[in-house]
């Protein structure tokens, strides 16, 4: 079975990280969630779930505190890490080996050995400090993967959208995704009409 490392942190857009763990599940693939101090913070604020409902979606949930977890090891065997949403705070920290959490710690050890780390990074608008760390990830192999919305697959409503996000995630890895609504070569006759609010 293959084992995905899931890191949820406190950038807004919590939704990722939680449609992605149950993409998982129903892609039968083993999840190893760490979530941090502000992720937990967010998945309360932003959605109707629970904490501990985020972390019973997860095979296994480590402490953001806990530096000794399997997932702090390059030994214990994984496909990779997707952080979903990556704050830009992680991702500098990241970017400099700074391993003050288990989400650092297991995403630098999917660097050193490796393996695939996805950031689903989430801010604008972007600062040279943000782009400049950007580019030195993407150098070293990682995938920036910003949650940029598509507009080709006429979205109905937020559910398509992060569906989109987390499929292009599952493609990184080659994990099936059959709820993506994928780019036929088709084009139609629909114009995307803006409403002004009331």
């Amino acid at each position: 079975m293959k084992k995905i490392v899931v890191g949820i942190t406190g950038a807004t857009g919590a939704v990722f990280g939680i449609r992605l763990l149950q993409a998982l599940q129903e892609a039968k693939v083993e999840s190893h969630l760490v979530v941090s101090k502000w992720g937990r913070q967010t998945i309360e604020h932003e959605t109707s779930y629970t904490f501990e409902e985020v972390c019973e979606m997860a095979t296994k949930t480590y402490s953001s505190g806990d530096m000794g977890a399997a997932v702090s090891s390059g030994s214990f065997i994984t496909e990779g890490m997707i952080v979903a949403p990556c704050s830009l705070s992680t991702l500098g920290a990241i970017a400099a080996g700074h391993g003050e959490t288990l989400v650092h710690r297991a995403a630098d050890v999917i660097m050193k050995e490796r393996r695939r780390l996805v950031l689903i990074a989430r801010e604008t608008p972007l600062s040279t400090i943000h782009l400049e760390n950007m580019l030195k990830l993407s150098r070293m192999g990682v995938t920036m993967l910003p949650p940029v919305p598509a507009f080709y697959n006429h979205p109905q409503d937020i559910n398509d959208i992060v569906n989109h996000i987390v499929a292009r995630a599952l493609d990184q890895f080659g994990i099936p995704a059959e709820f993506a609504h994928r780019w036929d070569g088709k084009m139609k006759n629909k114009v995307f009409k803006l409403h002004a609010p009331d």
